[in-house]
């Protein structure tokens, strides 16, 4: 009989990213699969979901397949409880698929601080975050930004937030030529107009970057941003936690988003496998106290990847020969498994088994 099969990448990424987790005193948040859904359309502009699977229970309340975790840990939150609270999941959630006819199952591990968020809050899970991508490849990147320098900039403007946003789109896309058209059409100035267009191809080595982005700064609000940036990236080097690149065309929902934002990369993905940020102004319209900063792993993108070979199917392969006491052999083999190995009893040894030693009953 062979060794147990080896386990799934995403289901020995759960394992790992929980435990490291749990080192830091994030204790884990368990959730329903569903939630009402009225919940999930007061905040869908940060879910950044058009579609959410939805159904009527037995009763005829209409229920959603949780499209999110963060919306739930937020809520979860509790009136006079201590802060700050270090909270994670490994949790599955359902979103469209390209196709609004179609859904797909996304396995989730993530974090979530809520509390006040100061310079160490935010290194804190940065690094966590770093950390997480170390463990999934050692070939990861790091893209992080802050949506105060560009909101400062757009806030220069004068203009309504619907131009604003117009903007902010230009500014996620890289089209410094759909973003300069737009600043003429609504008489921004050529120096803003200058800034916003530089500022949306800003990309590169934090401590390269960083001195281009101080030329950027109009206001309190990129001041601060740059401010924080230039505190977090020289602790996050002085740590030894690994190198991050800025990048200004990452920008979220300024109505949510207030501080640093980031997403990580591996080589094998097209898209980023984790993604999050600082989102005090999500707790505050939905009154809660403090603020919050997190991410989530999109752990499935990883079974795409196949199970990785494993070099041995057991860590023992026991013999026990015709004539050998079962007895005996039970109370090896569980011996042996009680010390945290895997363990594979035969008669012989006939090479079918790839195992790291060998023992006779």
């Amino acid at each position: 009989m062979n060794a147990p099969a080896a386990r799934k990448r995403s289901e020995r990424a759960i394992l790992e990213l929980t435990a490291l987790y749990a080192q830091y005193g994030y204790r884990e948040f368990r959730m329903s699969k569903f939630e009402e859904y009225d919940f999930y359309a007061e905040y869908r502009s940060f879910l950044q979901e058009e579609h959410i699977l939805t159904f009527h229970d037995l009763s005829g309340k209409l229920l959603a397949l949780k499209p999110d975790i963060t919306l739930s840990i937020v809520r979860s939150v509790k009136e006079g409880v201590p802060l700050p609270q270090r909270l994670c999941y490994s949790e599955t959630v359902y979103r469209a698929a390209g196709d609004p006819r179609s859904f797909r199952e996304i396995p989730q591990v993530g974090l979530e601080y809520i509390g006040e968020i100061g310079l160490y809050a935010m290194c804190e899970v940065l690094s966590l975050a770093l950390d997480s991508l170390a463990a999934l490849s050692p070939r990861f990147i790091m893209d992080v930004s802050h949506v105060g320098l560009a909101g400062g900039l757009l806030a220069e403007t004068g203009l309504p937030a619907l131009e604003q946003a117009k903007l902010s789109a230009c500014i996620r896309a890289k089209n410094a030529h759909e973003l300069t058209a737009l600043c003429a059409g609504n008489s921004v100035s050529p120096t803003l107009t200058e800034k916003l267009s530089r500022l949306s191809g800003l990309y590169g080595p934090s401590e390269t970057v960083l001195r281009e982005a101080r030329t950027l700064d109009v206001n309190e609000a990129t001041h601060t941003a740059l401010s924080e940036l230039s505190a977090l990236c020289g602790a996050l080097a002085h740590a030894g936690c690994g190198s991050v690149n800025l990048d200004f065309s990452l920008l979220n929902d300024l109505s949510y988003y207030n501080g640093v934002i980031f997403q990580g990369f591996l080589p094998e993905f097209h898209t980023c496998i984790l993604s999050g940020g600082r989102y005090d102004s999500l707790l505050r319209r939905m009154h809660k106290p403090g603020g919050a900063i997190g991410f989530a792993v999109n752990i499935g993108l990883l079974d795409g990847l196949g199970t990785p070979p494993e070099p041995y199917d057991a860590d023992v392969l026991l013999l026990s020969g015709k004539e050998a006491d079962a007895a005996e052999t039970l109370r090896r083999a569980r011996e042996l498994a009680a010390e945290g190995k895997r363990v594979t009893v035969r008669e012989t040894e006939d090479g079918a088994v790839r195992a790291r030693e060998t023992l006779r009953v």
